[in-house]
């Protein structure tokens, strides 16, 4: 059901968005009916059905789309090549490699800043702490969904969802129903907080890196993004029993130098924010900055560590360290990188891009934004994230720059923020919960309680319209 919903969307999206990126003379809006144009569409849906079926077929999201963006760009070389253009194609390519780049670099950056921090135990430390309070399992359910709507906006929904995941299922331990509406309380609130934030999702990173929205004016969908969490939550909250758990019995501290990597990392997001609206250079150099900072930093932490294993020095070391400790190292930290995701977003924006240069989009552009309204549109943009993947869809409507106003790029930025909580496999953050807690948060586990999760999307949209109905007319 799944893929047949994708193809539809893909083939009613692919007639649409990119058709105002014109590269030199070539009309691209005459090239969708060819042969090669309609080809690569196809190639694009069979490697994101791939895509879909990533589990069950154990073969990784990067490795279809890689293939299929580099086949769909040859077809765009030839198409172009044939019509007398030779340059074209380069000049459209190195458009969407400049924006690859920017996102992966701001990325791998805070990829590196996130391991370095679980190596350090912050996240086990925290943790530990939620575990040992011996709260009941009401408050567990509001607190991880609570914390899930905190932490993602600065830590990114995933790592989120992962840290909460684990912290109601250490809590939950054989109680399934605790742990499957509390890991869909988590999803929820994970994919909220990362809505109001340009480093909650990827997404909303795209949209601010695009410049379509700033940095403060995240923060004017807070209340829509917290309303979306609170609604379903509420009702959840009636199907969790007040019983005690037994408290956690372990302990994790953290390492030397934790407490420091938060700060550098705290200082490494306002210095990219910093890049981006006063020096206006884009945030990944500010991003590749905030890298030199855990540089030099780690470099004192391999030789702090090392002066404190040394017994001549320190007698009282292997109080503190048992075993030799492992150095920091930031390189380690850099390879640790999710680079299947990384490759993932590289294949998925080369294909969309390799797209849009067979003028594909543009009639659903004008029949989404222009037939049948901004509003209905951007609505469906959420609904339709929770089908495909909300990265592309983003991509898409960033690129097809559709005229609206600037309390719609909001609205829509909302949307394809917490649409992806409607189904599971909506979101990274529902998909690898459903890997970590698997046989317990579900598909069919999520699925009973979307019409309540629907009800807060509505309450959010709703929100939006009332508390910022002063930049529904505002153009910028």
């Amino acid at each position: 059901m799944k893929t047949v919903l994708l193809a539809v969307f893909l083939l009613i999206l692919a007639t649409g968005a990119f058709a105002g990126e014109s590269h030199g003379a070539i009309d691209t809006t005459a090239l969708s009916g060819s042969f090669l144009g309609i080809f690569s569409l196809i190639l694009f849906i069979g490697a994101y059905t791939l895509v879909i079926f990533e589990e069950q077929l154990h073969l990784r999201k990067s490795k279809p789309v890689l293939l299929a963006a580099g086949i769909i760009w040859i077809f765009v070389a030839i198409t172009f090549s044939s019509l007398g253009n030779h340059t074209a194609a380069e000049e459209a390519i190195r458009h969407n490699l400049l924006e690859y780049a920017e996102l992966f670099l701001f990325l791998l950056v805070a990829m590196t800043y996130i391991n370095a921090m679980d190596e350090r135990n912050v996240f086990q430390a925290l943790r530990s702490w939620l575990i040992s309070r011996g709260f009941s399992l009401r408050v567990v359910f509001w607190l991880t969904g609570l914390l899930a709507f905190l932490i993602s906006p600065v830590a990114d929904n995933l790592t989120t969802a992962l840290l909460m995941g684990a912290v109601v299922m250490a809590v939950g331990g054989n109680d399934k129903k605790f742990v499957a509406v509390a890991c869909i309380n988590i999803v929820i609130g994970a994919n909220a907080g990362g809505a109001f934030s340009p480093f909650g999702d990827i997404t909303t990173l795209m949209v601010w890196q695009k410049g379509v929205v700033k940095f403060h004016e995240f923060f004017d969908i807070f209340f829509p993004s917290l309303v979306n969490w609170l609604v379903p939550a509420i009702f959840m909250n009636f199907a969790i029993a007040k019983k005690q758990p037994k408290p956690g019995k372990d302990q994790y501290m953290m390492k030397l130098g934790a407490k420091r990597i938060i700060f550098l990392f705290l200082l490494t997001i306002t210095t990219a924010v910093s890049f981006h609206n006063f020096l206006h250079l884009p945030p990944a150099a500010g991003m590749m900055l905030g890298l030199g900072y855990l540089g030099f930093f780690s470099y004192f932490l391999k030789i702090k560590e090392h002066r404190n294993y040394d017994v001549d020095d320190n007698p009282l070391a292997h109080q503190t360290y048992h075993t030799k400790p492992d150095p920091f190292d930031l390189f380690k930290k850099v390879a640790r990188a999710e680079w299947d995701t990384l490759l993932f977003f590289y294949g998925v924006i080369l294909c969309v891009g390799g797209l849009s240069q067979f003028g594909y989009l543009a009639s659903v552009s004008s029949f989404l934004y222009h037939d049948m309204g901004p509003t209905t549109a951007n609505v469906i943009v959420g609904i339709l994230s929770a089908v495909v993947d909300n990265i592309p869809v983003m991509f898409a409507v960033l690129t097809m720059n559709p005229h609206m106003s600037h309390g719609q790029w909001l609205l829509v930025t909302l949307t394809a923020g917490v649409g992806g909580s409607l189904l599971s496999i909506g979101s990274a953050a529902g998909v690898a919960l459903m890997g970590s807690a698997r046989g317990t948060y579900t598909f069919g586990a999520h699925l009973k309680w979307t019409p309540v999760i629907a009800l807060g999307y509505a309450a959010s949209i709703a929100t939006h319209m009332i508390f910022n109905a002063d930049l529904m007319n505002v153009f910028k």
